[in-house]
C-alpha cells in the first residue's frame, strides 16, 4: 500500500514530523465557513443605512468603520450578519465633533455651551446660505453689492437710534475695531471701576492696549463723576469709553457717570453694553440695551450678538453714520467680517419669530413647576429618584449679574450628572446639596421626551456608581 507523506512540522534532521493541528477539522471548518459569510465591502456600502451614512458622513469614514466591523467579524468576536450594524454603531451621530446637548443647567447663556441657542427660523436661514448665495451681488444689476446689506437693515430696524450699522465676528472684535480706528496712537479715557477681566482670564485693558491705544484711568474702583473724565480730555483723547459691568455688580458706596453727562466733553462716547441687549426688556430692568445709549447720546455701541439678542456669535457696531463708516472702511474690518452663514442667521434672527431666549426670559414659572411635575410622576413611576424642586435660573453669558429668574428643576441623586453628560442624548444639569438639578427654564417644552428619555437611559450607569 502506498505511503502518502504527511504535512507537518518539519523535524530537527529534515524529515517531516507529526502533523500541526490546532482545531479539529469540525471547528476549523465552522470557522472557515463564518469567515466566507462575511459581508463584502461593496455589498455592505449598497445596504441602505450605510448608503446613507456615507451621504452624510463621508465615503472615507464609513469604509473605515466597515474594515474595522469586518475584523471583529474574522476574529470571531460577532458574527458575520452582524458586521452592518456593527459598522453603524461605530459611526458618529454627526460629521462634526461637536455634540448637541440639552441645557439643563438654569444658565440661559452658558458660553460652555455656546451660549444663545438659534431659533428655528435662523437654523433654516444657515441651511438655505450655505450654497451660493447673492450675499456680495446685486441681482437686478448683475453687479457687486454692499456685504450683508439686508442683515445690516433688519439691525438698524431693531435699533431706530442707530444711524448705521456694522458687523464683526464676535463682541471683543466690534470693541477692539473701535479702538484700532478711532484710538490707536491716543487715549482711551476709561473709569477704574470699568477695567473688567471677563472668563478666561479675558482682561479688556489688555485688549484695548493691544491695538495701539493708551488707556487713561478716571476715578476710583467704586466712585467715578464726570468731572473725573472732564479733567483729563485733551488733543490726545480718542474718545470716552463706558463698559457695562455685565458679570459682576458693585453695591454700597458707589457712582458712575451716566453717558448723558459725558457727551458735551468734544469727544465721541462708545459705551460697551456686552450682552447685546437692543431695545429695554421688562424683566431686566438694569441691564443697558443699545437704542437707549445711543439715545443718550452715545456715539457708538458695541455688543455681542450670541447673548440677549438671542442670534449667532458676532460683534454689533451700532451709531453714528460717520463713525461706522470709518470703522466699516478700516483695513482692520476685512480681517474681522463675518461670513455669510452668520448674516442669514443674524438677519433670521431679528426679523423671525421670537428666540429661544426671548422664550426662557419670558417663561411662566407656574408652567414650569407644571412641566417639572409632569414629569417627575413619570419618572417616579418607573422606580427613580425623582423630585419637582423650585429652582433659580440666571441669564448667564455676562448679563444682568444678580438677577436671578424663578423656575423648577427635577432633582436626582448625584451620580445622575456624569451619567446624563455622558449619555447618547447629552444632558447638562448642576450639582447643588448633593444632588443633580436639572432646570426646565433653559430647556424648550417640546425637549421634555427627551429629557425624561435621557435620565431613563442614564438610570442604570447613575444607580451603579451610587452603590
Amino acid at each position: 500500500m502506498e505511503q502518502r507523506p504527511v504535512r507537518g512540522r518539519a523535524a530537527e534532521d529534515g524529515t517531516l514530523g507529526a502533523p500541526v493541528t490546532t482545531d479539529p477539522p469540525r471547528q476549523r471548518d465552522a470557522a472557515d465557513d463564518a469567515r466566507r459569510r462575511i459581508p463584502r465591502t461593496d455589498a455592505l456600502l449598497r445596504d441602505p443605512r450605510l448608503a446613507e451614512a456615507v451621504e452624510r458622513l463621508g465615503a472615507h469614514r464609513v469604509k473605515a468603520a466597515v474594515r474595522q466591523a469586518q475584523e471583529r467579524a474574522r476574529a470571531g468576536g460577532i458574527p458575520p450578519e452582524h458586521v452592518a450594524r456593527t459598522a453603524l454603531d461605530l459611526l458618529p451621530a454627526a460629521a462634526s465633533g461637536l455634540r448637541p446637548v440639552l441645557n439643563a443647567t438654569g444658565v440661559l447663556l452658558h458660553t460652555n455651551l455656546g451660549r444663545a441657542p438659534l431659533s428655528a427660523a435662523a437654523r433654516r436661514a444657515v441651511q438655505e446660505a450655505a450654497g451660493p448665495t447673492d450675499v456680495e451681488l446685486d441681482l437686478a444689476t448683475g453687479v457687486r453689492a454692499r456685504r450683508g446689506r439686508s442683515a445690516l437693515a433688519a439691525l438698524r430696524a431693531g435699533v431706530p437710534a442707530a444711524g448705521a450699522a456694522h458687523v464683526v465676528n464676535n463682541g471683543a472684535a466690534a470693541l477692539a475695531l473701535a479702538a484700532t480706528a478711532l484710538a490707536a496712537g491716543k487715549e482711551i479715557v476709561v473709569s477704574r471701576g470699568e477695567m473688567v477681566e471677563i472668563g478666561d482670564g479675558f482682561r479688556l485693558p489688555d485688549l484695548l492696549v493691544s491695538t495701539g491705544a493708551r488707556l487713561r484711568e478716571v476715578g476710583t474702583t467704586n466712585r467715578t463723576a464726570p468731572a473725573d473724565y472732564a479733567a483729563v480730555i485733551g488733543p490726545d483723547t480718542g474718545f470716552v469709553l463706558k463698559v457695562h459691568p455685565s458679570n459682576f455688580r458693585i453695591t454700597g458706596f458707589t457712582r458712575s457717570a451716566e453717558v448723558a453727562d459725558l457727551t458735551g466733553l468734544g469727544v465721541p462716547v462708545v459705551v460697551d453694553i456686552g450682552s447685546g441687549l437692543l431695545a429695554p426688556h421688562p424683566a431686566l430692568p438694569e441691564e443697558l440695551d443699545a437704542d437707549t445709549q445711543l439715545r443718550a447720546g452715545a456715539a457708538l455701541v458695541t455688543a455681542s450678538g450670541d447673548k440677549l439678542l438671542g442670534g449667532p456669535q458676532c460683534g454689533l457696531l451700532l451709531g453714528r453714520e460717520d463713525l461706522v463708516r470709518t470703522l466699516a472702511r478700516h483695513p482692520l474690518a476685512r480681517a474681522l467680517r463675518v461670513d455669510k452663514l452668520t448674516l442669514a442667521a443674524l438677519e433670521a434672527t431679528l426679523t423671525g419669530p421670537p428666540t429661544p431666549t426671548a422664550l426662557a426670559l419670558a417663561a411662566d414659572p407656574a408652567r414650569l413647576r407644571a412641566r417639572a411635575g409632569r414629569l417627575a410622576a413619570g419618572l417616579a413611576a418607573d422606580g427613580i429618584d425623582v423630585l419637582a424642586v423650585e429652582s433659580a435660573a440666571t441669564v448667564g453669558g455676562g448679563g444682568a449679574p444678580g438677577v436671578t429668574l424663578p423656575s423648577a428643576a427635577l432633582s436626582l441623586p448625584e451620580p445622575y450628572a456624569a451619567a446624563l453628560r455622558t449619555g447618547r442624548i447629552p444632558v447638562v444639569g448642576r450639582l447643588e446639596t448633593g444632588r443633580c438639578l436639572l432646570d426646565l427654564r433653559a430647556v424648550p417644552p417640546e425637549d421634555d421626551d427627551r429629557l425624561a428619555e435621557a435620565v431613563r437611559s442614564a438610570r442604570p450607569v447613575a444607580e451603579g456608581r451610587g452603590k
